[in-house]
């Protein structure tokens, strides 16, 4: 089966091992946010509309949709990421859409409230046959902040590698990691359901775990599904297909760094904070870590 992720490697890789770094700020002034605004039905104009949920009526531009939907879509983005104008954020803010979280250094996050989830579920288009991006509020991993907040940047260079490489593909959506793990857990469970005398193992085969991981394009060894930190899928020329990502941050080395070569996923690597605070995610080849 052809993979245009095989022939994008061959031509991403340097001979230190790295790989090529794509600049996400396009000439046509293409915005990476967009594609993850696809399913969603909010203001996308520079004059701020009435959006009504339920019984809340907020008042959103094109540029707070885009905030609130890459907020929860990697569920928290740095604030200098989004490159958000301050009256936005202060609007944003005000209305209770989204909350700022430490991120250490003086920098500051975004992440969504309930009710900025609540608003974008509610205004989330159904698409025959195609699952919607699901959004996320909250920081669900406190211990985690500082690898979850580079995800973002990833993302906005993999967006741009695959916009350079496939200039006709649509990105559908992006699933975070924990949510292939939730889809997982779910068929590992679901022969157990409405059983009384059920322990709560899963009741699941080695052979039906592995069958489930190869229909899901997930890598199995170890005697375990290996899952990417997010999933970016996407459509070309009539075929649905999908680029996995792996963020590395300094604890993040050894072992663990090792299997998510193996996997074959994208990865990229985080460098250890020095006295210039955060430094941005770069690609890096699997070799490396093998």
């Amino acid at each position: 089966m052809f993979d245009p992720r095989d022939d994008a490697r061959e031509r991403d890789g340097r001979e230190d091992g790295s790989a090529r770094v794509y600049d996400p700020r396009d000439r046509d002034g293409h915005d990476p946010r967009n594609v993850l605004m696809r399913d969603l039905d909010l203001p996308r104009g520079d004059e701020r509309e009435l959006v009504v949920d339920r019984d809340r009526v907020y008042e959103l531009d094109g540029e707070d949709s885009l905030a609130l939907a890459a907020v929860g879509a990697f569920r928290v983005v740095p604030e200098h990421d989004l490159d958000l104008p301050h009256d936005n954020l202060e609007s944003l803010q005000y209305q209770r859409l989204v909350e700022l979280v430490d991120l250490g250094d003086s920098e500051r996050g975004l992440t969504l409230t309930t009710e900025g989830r609540d608003l974008l579920d509610s205004h989330s288009l159904e698409r025959d046959r195609e699952p919607s991006q699901i959004f996320h509020a909250g920081v669900s991993r406190s211990r985690e902040i500082d690898h979850d907040s580079n995800l973002y940047a990833t993302f906005k260079q993999e967006e741009a590698r695959l916009r350079d490489e496939y200039p006709d593909l649509e990105i559908r959506r992006v699933i975070l990691e924990q949510d292939l793990k939730r889809e997982y857990q779910e068929f590992l469970q679901e022969p157990n359901r409405g059983r009384s005398d059920s322990d709560g193992r899963p009741g699941r085969d080695e052979n039906e775990v592995r069958d489930w991981a190869r229909e899901h394009d997930l890598p199995y060894f170890d005697d375990q599904v290996h899952f990417p930190d997010y999933r970016i899928e996407y459509e070309l020329d009539g075929r649905e297909l999908h680029q996995d990502v792996e963020l590395f941050t300094p604890h993040y080395r050894g072992a663990h760094a090792a299997s998510g070569a193996k996997a074959g996923f994208r990865i990229y690597v985080v460098a250890s904070r020095g006295g210039g605070g955060r430094s941005g995610p770069r690609p890096r080849g699997m070799e490396e870590f093998l």
